[in-house]
């Protein structure tokens, strides 16, 4: 279950634009009383996302793959949202958008071994890979319902439910990582301190 120090350093580096994330988009809720989807969110996100990619193929985890490529073009739709795309060439979101799909004939290519690596992997019992899978589905479900809900409204939002989803699925994913000694993923839920915190703020200003 163990990898060699540069493959942590990798995931330990994705982690820091997802706790950077959750750090900006905390101090600004704190500082304006109400829960607030800042433009860095998403940018951290997408540049987060795409490392953690690249961590769970070095580390063989089909849940963490599975995780990112659930949450990764709700990304860009919300960075769309915020009109960033506006400011940079235009093909960036052309080639962010082609990086996933750019994988697919790959693992078609060679599902024989991606099968044996990533789903019947001697390493990595069933039940656990299965409780991964249940974490990365559950946390990463926030962006749908997210997406949903500023589809209609026409603006990228964070809203109550969101946290909900995060904390259950970041809970769940804590588990995972300490039974398959993925420090990675354990630390990287430090974000669930501000995810209490939005949960709270948000609850208050639904009182008001």
């Amino acid at each position: 279950m163990d990898s060699p120090l540069w493959i942590y350093l990798i995931g330990f580096s994705a982690q820091f634009f997802y706790t950077g994330r959750s750090i900006i988009q905390w101090y600004l809720t704190e500082k304006k009383g109400r829960i607030e989807s800042p433009s860095l969110f998403w940018i951290f996100s997408i540049i987060g996302s795409s490392i953690l990619f690249y961590y769970g193929w070095l580390r063989n985890d089909v849940s963490i793959l599975l995780g990112e490529y659930l949450s990764y073009y709700i990304y860009i739709w919300n960075i769309r949202a915020k009109g960033l795309y506006e400011c940079v060439p235009k093909f960036i979101p052309i080639v962010q958008a082609l990086i996933p799909l750019a994988l697919i004939p790959v693992v078609i290519s060679g599902w024989g071994s991606f099968a044996a690596d990533f789903l019947h992997n001697n390493m990595i019992p069933l039940w656990l890979i299965l409780l991964g899978v249940a974490g990365q589905i559950v946390y990463k479900t926030r962006f749908i319902v997210q997406w949903l809900y500023c589809v209609k409204r026409g603006e990228s939002l964070l809203p109550l439910l969101f946290w909900y989803f995060a904390l259950v699925g970041g809970l769940l994913i804590i588990a995972y990582g300490i039974i398959r000694h993925d420090w990675v993923l354990v630390i990287g839920q430090v974000g669930i301190i501000p995810t209490i915190r939005n949960i709270m703020i948000g609850l208050r200003k639904n009182e008001d």
